[in-house]
């Protein structure tokens, strides 16, 4: 009965169009396979060990890593404009003399500047969400790198503080976008066992460009003319195009093809992604029972469902976890740390070696992602995090 419900569904596919499991076939679905197939597959994708994973998923590791590569250049991108504060070819145009004789950019604009990155970052996340509905996970990222890469250059050429502040928050609206993405592509593509370690790899995506930035701008600090900041800025140009080329080629999220209803498509999406075997294709008609089922589910609890329900009951446990988990990233320091060279300055330290303990920093970062790797899984994600602010607390004291 199982196989009868799946053959259906792959044959309505047969033709390449989209269509929408009937009813029948859902409520057989969710019948029959939670007790066969999907179960078996969710069943020995929880219980995998990490190296049978490996072995099974390289592909979709593969694909994750040159997906999550956006983040380099976004960590690379955002790092560079926070540490134009305190960079001498950038003061050297855009700064404003201070009574002591130093250049300076007011306070005012610094916090503009960072705004207009947030507030694009916010509208990029809320366009992800829509666009990637629509059109997939591959081709939002693609826009949003060709719309990046016209975006360089308003801040590329800019003359004046205002223009340089459009050409951010431009900019913010395609990073919004990599954030949203490049993780829920992660999530989605590899298998539980696996899940911790890809995501985790986005922020130490993020972090790799944040050293890459801290390299360039220490290795330019000394050069006082305009290309002092414009070469930083150049090199951004360096990253969309690979990247576009590779996430072109990029299987799409079988996941996101299952909630369109190209079951077909899941199939060779999920072909591309894991390993072939002798049980390829019995693997196959599982995790595509799994999904299906799933989706239904989704469906059927989603039916009726505002909003509003989200700040109700058990659901709204479930938003103040979410919100707090995501907003603590935030309220622990990394925005400040961001602007580290800059406060390094006013500390006193010189610029060379501020933007030298800027790029230690970045490195500090990267151990810390991936001793996160390996500690994850023995004391589990709470522990983790709050054990990472007590620490964190202490060494500010």
């Amino acid at each position: 009965m199982v196989q009868a419900s799946t053959q259906q569904a792959g044959d309505s596919q047969s033709s390449g169009l989209k269509t929408q499991i009937s009813h029948d076939v859902a409520s057989k679905v969710a019948t029959n396979v939670d007790d066969f197939m999907a179960n078996e597959a969710n069943e020995r994708e929880r219980s995998m060990k990490l190296l049978t994973a490996f072995r099974l998923y390289p592909k979709a590791i593969l694909w994750s890593i040159v997906l999550s590569s956006a983040l380099i250049m976004e960590g690379y991108d955002t790092a560079v404009v926070g540490s134009f504060n305190a960079y001498p070819s950038f003061l050297n145009v855009f700064g404003v003399r201070a009574p002591d004789g130093t250049l300076n950019i007011a306070p005012s604009w610094q916090n503009g500047l960072g705004a207009a990155t947030n507030c694009g970052e916010v509208i990029g996340l809320q366009l992800a969400g829509v666009m990637s509905d629509r059109v997939g996970y591959r081709w939002t990222l693609i826009m949003a790198l060709a719309s990046l890469t016209g975006f360089i250059f308003i801040p590329f050429y800019a003359s004046t503080l205002t223009v340089f502040l459009v050409g951010e928050l431009l900019q913010g609206i395609s990073w919004g976008v990599f954030q949203t993405m490049t993780t829920a592509y992660a999530a989605e593509v590899c298998p539980v066992p696996l899940r911790h370690y890809l995501t985790a790899y986005v922020n130490l995506s993020w972090i790799i460009g944040q050293f890459i930035s801290a390299g360039v701008l220490r290795g330019l600090v000394n050069r006082q003319d305009v290309w002092g900041y414009k070469i930083p800025f150049a090199i951004q140009w360096v990253w969309p195009i690979p990247i576009m080329v590779g996430t072109f080629l990029a299987p799409e999220s079988p996941w996101w093809c299952i909630r369109q209803g190209y079951h077909d498509r899941a199939r060779r999406s999920l072909r591309r992604l894991i390993r072939k075997a002798g049980s390829e294709g019995q693997y196959e008609d599982r995790t595509m029972a799994l999904m299906i089922y799933t989706n239904e589910m989704e469906k059927q609890v989603a039916a009726g469902t505002r909003y509003r329900d989200c700040f109700k009951g058990t659901d709204l446990r479930r938003t103040e976890i979410v919100c707090m988990t995501w907003i603590a990233q935030t309220l622990s320091g990394t925005v400040v740390g961001g602007l580290s060279s800059y406060f390094y300055v006013r500390a006193g330290i010189s610029t060379q070696d501020a933007y030298s303990l800027s790029w230690g920093q970045s490195a500090i970062g990267a151990a810390g992602t991936i001793a996160s790797w390996f500690i994850l899984n023995k004391v589990g994600r709470k522990k983790l995090m709050c054990g990472g602010l007590v620490v964190m607390f202490i060494l500010l004291l």
